[in-house]
């Protein structure tokens, strides 16, 4: 792989991800196993499936326990309205919300990341991984992708605990928000941190965040306790 600042799992990500779009691979094709690709790109086996599950996380590749790894297909999709702040959600609901910061770290963003922010090559990005509690509970998993220089000067703390409300405070009007969700099962990591059992039932979304000028400001992918949350629309 090339070497940069790029970590390694990232560019194993973009390289599959293009491979994807060039034909490589269609919808429904069975990826190689984690051994064959690891040799392929000349890394351990933890960091190919870092790769693979952040491009799964994405909707791009899908997971199948006992199965293997395939090119997903397009979900239908379904609109929802508003922005989604899970500190707002919990507290409408008279629940107590926390989080736990796993990570927090400035780095170069992923192809994927790179589009949804609509960010130049040369702009680095804040990844945020957190698990989201209400009333001590763990209800979901995230990582945040947001533009490094938009909370140039701002606090850990601000940005973690309470971003949104951070953003007020400062001034910033939030707009809309484009959401996708979908249904997947939880990989043992995720189902560690959730507090569940491998392979249970996880509400995937992945949610673009907008200024009210139309400027993305926040790349979030999270994934929800199948048994503790859902989501609510209405037309």
């Amino acid at each position: 792989m090339a070497k940069g600042t790029v970590p390694v799992y990232i560019q194993i990500h973009d390289q599959i991800k293009n491979e994807i779009q060039q034909g490589r691979w269609q919808v429904g094709d069975r990826l190689p196993s984690e051994r064959e690709l690891s040799v392929k790109f000349k890394v351990s086996r933890m960091t190919l499936r870092q790769a693979i599950q952040t491009l799964a996380d994405e909707g791009i590749l899908e997971r199948k326990i006992g199965s293997g790894t395939y090119v997903a297909s397009e979900k239908v999709q379904e609109k929802m309205s508003g922005t989604t702040s899970f500190t707002e959600i919990m507290l409408s609901q008279q629940k107590s919300p926390s989080s736990k910061t796993i990570a927090y770290y400035f780095t170069t963003p992923s192809s994927s990341e790179m589009d949804r922010l609509k960010l130049a090559e040369n702009e680095n990005i804040l990844r945020m991984e957190r698990i989201r509690y209400a009333d001590g509970v763990p209800i979901c998993f995230e990582v945040a992708a947001i533009p490094a220089k938009l909370i140039e000067g701002y606090s850990k703390n601000e940005v973690s605990q309470s971003f949104y409300q951070t953003l007020a405070n400062h001034g910033y009007e939030v707009g809309h928000a484009e959401q996708t969700i979908s249904a997947t099962l939880a990989a043992e990591q995720i189902a560690e941190y959730l507090e569940m059992k491998r392979g249970d039932a996880i509400l995937r979304l992945r949610q673009i965040s907008y200024f009210a000028d139309g400027t993305p400001f926040e790349y979030v992918r999270t994934q929800y306790a199948g048994n503790r949350f859902e989501f609510f629309l209405e037309k």
